[in-house]
């Protein structure tokens, strides 16, 4: 008599550890036009460097700045 040989089973142990809809982990400053988000930045600088162009391209839009780790938003 044969027998069979199945292949192994993975353990979620083994499996990478996926988030939501495979989206990006956000770094600490994140950059909000209209209240969502449009990119995230590892420092204060580049966020606000980014958000001023984006201020300056359109006046009427709101954008903000958003610290995770402090929870505190600052306004452009």
């Amino acid at each position: 008599m044969k027998t069979m040989v199945m292949p192994k089973k993975e353990t979620e142990e083994s499996l990478p550890h996926q988030t939501g809809q495979k989206r990006e982990t956000l770094a600490r400053y994140r950059m909000q036009v209209d209240r969502q988000t449009k990119a995230s930045f590892s420092s204060k600088a580049e966020a606000e460097k980014a958000g001023a162009a984006i201020k300056k391209a359109h006046p009427t839009v709101q954008v903000s700045i958003y610290d995770a780790d402090e929870s505190e938003n600052t306004v452009l």
